[in-house]
């Protein structure tokens, strides 16, 4: 019986998309490293392949980093490139495992936020909006801009904002934008554009924890003045 290289695969069953659609979590080593070297023999697909290199390191992947590229090579459909590329990603696997995680930044006050946003935005002669998401520690998961506008006004979609808070997972949520003009204080679309975001964020029950303004030297808090 003729064997099927992946691309004959059920779709669900090829590693690329198995990754796409279910994340690199969901995948064997075997089928990992099949996307790094991408291609198997002419006997063997490139997940095959990736299985009995792995059953002669005993499944060990400390035992695969320590391998040569000459004993890599002799693997029929191994060459030098894949072999290296093989290595490659052990040895990023151990830097990776020596590294320190990325402390995440500290935002859960408007000083600190201004602190943040102020590079950014200090020296923009247009409107621009961001939302800074955050974990329920107040530690930033990712900052958003959502619009680039005009000197006085710039369009904030709502619904652009609690997706992108939702697909980060995000349980706090600050907006921010500027004010090119250097008067910090809100005007009455500011107000209405925080009301909006503030329903909206209670209907997803993400915590709207405030909505700063930015100018060169000081801020506007909607939250340090008590208006949420």
């Amino acid at each position: 019986m003729a064997k099927l290289n992946i691309n004959q695969w059920a779709e669900e069953d090829r590693p690329r998309e198995k990754l796409l659609r279910l994340g690199a979590e969901s995948l064997t080593n075997a089928e990992l490293m099949a996307i790094l070297i991408g291609s198997g023999s002419t006997k063997q697909s490139a997940v095959d392949l990736m299985k009995e290199v792995l059953n002669d390191c005993k499944n060990n992947l400390n035992t695969l980093g320590k391998m040569t590229i000459r004993q890599l090579e002799e693997y029929n459909g191994l060459g030098p490139a894949k072999a290296i590329t093989l290595l490659a990603a052990c040895e990023l696997g151990k830097r990776r495992q020596a590294s320190e995680a990325e402390e995440r930044q500290d935002l859960g006050s408007a000083t600190a936020i201004y602190n943040f946003m102020h590079p950014k935005m200090q020296d923009l002669d247009v409107e621009e909006s961001w939302i800074l998401l955050m974990n329920q520690a107040y530690k930033l998961i990712k900052a958003e801009k959502i619009s680039h506008g005009g000197i006085s006004e710039t369009a904030v979609d709502v619904r652009v904002i609690m997706k992108e808070a939702l697909l980060c997972n995000a349980t706090i949520l600050v907006l921010c934008h500027n004010h090119p003009s250097g008067n910090a204080v809100p005007s009455t679309m500011d107000d209405t554009l925080t009301q909006r975001v503030k329903r909206a964020s209670e209907i997803m029950r993400i915590y709207f924890l405030d909505h700063v303004i930015i100018t060169d030297g000081k801020y506007y808090s909607y939250r340090e003045k008590g208006r949420l």
